[in-house]
């Protein structure tokens, strides 16, 4: 039995979905950019990209039956990446521009706007890594990732009491005030910035998520 992990990159209408499948593909993994419900359910990993604004990203999630498909995955424990607004809208809800958008409430928390000097968060920028991280395994502190982005998560809400559940490990960085900055929570992890356009650092995050695939 083959153990190239198949990927599929789920395609809605927004995301680098061609600079996530050729980074896929450089850290040894069978890569397809599909909206197809049967392949995006039989992937060993289902990457869901997003750039743009939460309320389109929604939009063109639903209209996709993405959203339906990401919560299919996760009830049956099928591990499913978000990145940039791909991470946003799996919280709760998005306010941009003083619009309210529900999300897709896997966490609880809300999306809203970067307070900072600078907006657009556009650059390289380091990540304090959650303790035990899987994610930034063998990556030094020092280490940079390409963000881009005008909204956050500035808190994390969400507790794990039962001590037979591995709590959330929460990754924050900095921009005018501390962000969340990637997510390992059971089967669904998540980054704020673009590892598939951040170099090595982002090769080793994806090596490290196909490894638990």
């Amino acid at each position: 039995m083959s153990d190239v992990k198949k990927v599929v990159v789920f395609d809605y209408g927004f995301g680098n979905i061609r600079s996530a499948e050729r980074a896929l593909a450089r850290v040894g993994a069978d890569v397809e950019i599909t909206r197809d419900y049967d392949k995006a359910m039989a992937a060993d990993g289902l990457l869901v990209p997003g750039v743009g604004a939460f309320a389109a990203c929604m939009k063109g999630l639903r209209e996709a039956r993405g959203d339906w498909i990401v919560g299919r995955r996760l009830s049956g424990g099928r591990p499913v990446l978000g990145i940039c607004v791909g991470m946003q809208i799996l919280f709760e809800r998005g306010i941009e521009h003083g619009e309210e958008t529900a999300g897709l409430d896997e966490w609880p928390g809300e999306v809203g706007p970067l307070k900072a000097d600078v907006v657009p968060h556009m650059g390289w920028n380091t990540v304090d890594a959650a303790a035990g991280s899987e994610l930034f395994a063998g990556l030094d502190a020092d280490e940079r990732y390409y963000f881009v982005h005008s909204y956050a998560v500035h808190d994390w809400t969400l507790e794990v009491t039962n001590p037979h559940i591995r709590a959330p490990r929460v990754s924050w960085a900095t921009h005018g005030e501390p962000f969340v900055a990637a997510v390992e929570n059971q089967a669904l992890w998540a980054t704020q910035f673009h590892p598939e356009k951040s170099g090595d650092a982002g090769a080793q995050l994806l090596t490290n998520w196909i490894g638990t695939l």
